[in-house]
Parts: structure tokens; C-alpha cells; sequence
């Protein structure tokens, strides 16, 4: 199972990806003229992306995916494979949980005024 479980690993990055990634993309993008950063369905779905882990970490529930990846492992002992190790030195940090909260609803916060600087667009 250590096999599926770095797969949800690696999905984990690729959500985190999407979700930090999208928010430069839509700056850079919308300077840019890239129409697809005004796309209400990629736009709607950044902004639940990052709205589920801000709300989930506000209520102190443990991420679904992370919960899940550590259920795959069975809590495995001893070395890490190749995927595991570097993509966890990507997603976690040894850091008080409360800091982890304040940078989740900050950056929802962003994800929102940045509806107002660059808004979505209706299809045409």
C-alpha cells in the first residue's frame, strides 16, 4: 500500500500546487491577458479549494488527504521512500498549528479580494 499511498502524496502536492499556484497564475495571467484566469469554473474551484483547508484547519479537523495518506502507510515505520520524503519536505513544516490557521485564512482572504482585482468572467 506504500505505493497508493505516495500517490495520494503527490495529489496532496498537486492540490497545494493548484491552490497556491492558481493565485500567481491569476495575478501573473491577468497582467498578461491570459483569458482562462477569468474562467468562473477554474476561479470557483480555487476558491474552494483554499476555502475547505482554511475552514477545516479554523475547526481543527485534520486534512481528509493527509488523514488518508497516513491511514495507506499504516503507520509504517523506517525510511521514507523517494517520492514520500521529498514532496512531505514540500507540504510540512514543523510550525505551531494556530500559524498554519492564520496563513490558510490569509491567503483565502487574498484569494477573495483578488475576485474584486481580477474578476471572473461569464463565458461568451
Amino acid at each position: 500500500m506504500i505505493w497508493l499511498a505516495d500517490a495520494v502524496l503527490v495529489m496532496h502536492a498537486l492540490i497545494a500546487l493548484f491552490i497556491v499556484g492558481g493565485l500567481a497564475a491569476i495575478w501573473v495571467g491577468s497582467g498578461l491577458g491570459w483569458e482562462w484566469v477569468h474562467h468562473r469554473l477554474f476561479r470557483i474551484a480555487h476558491l474552494i479549494a483554499i476555502g475547505l483547508v482554511s475552514t477545516l484547519s479554523l475547526m481543527d479537523i485534520a486534512c481528509p488527504v493527509t488523514v488518508l495518506e497516513d491511514w495507506l502507510r499504516n503507520g509504517s515505520a523506517g525510511t521514507q521512500g523517494f517520492i514520500q520524503r521529498w514532496v512531505s519536505r514540500l507540504l510540512y513544516y514543523e510550525l505551531p498549528a494556530w500559524a498554519f490557521t492564520l496563513s490558510y485564512v490569509v491567503f483565502a482572504l487574498m484569494v477573495l479580494l483578488t475576485w474584486r482585482g481580477v474578476p471572473p468572467r461569464q463565458r461568451t
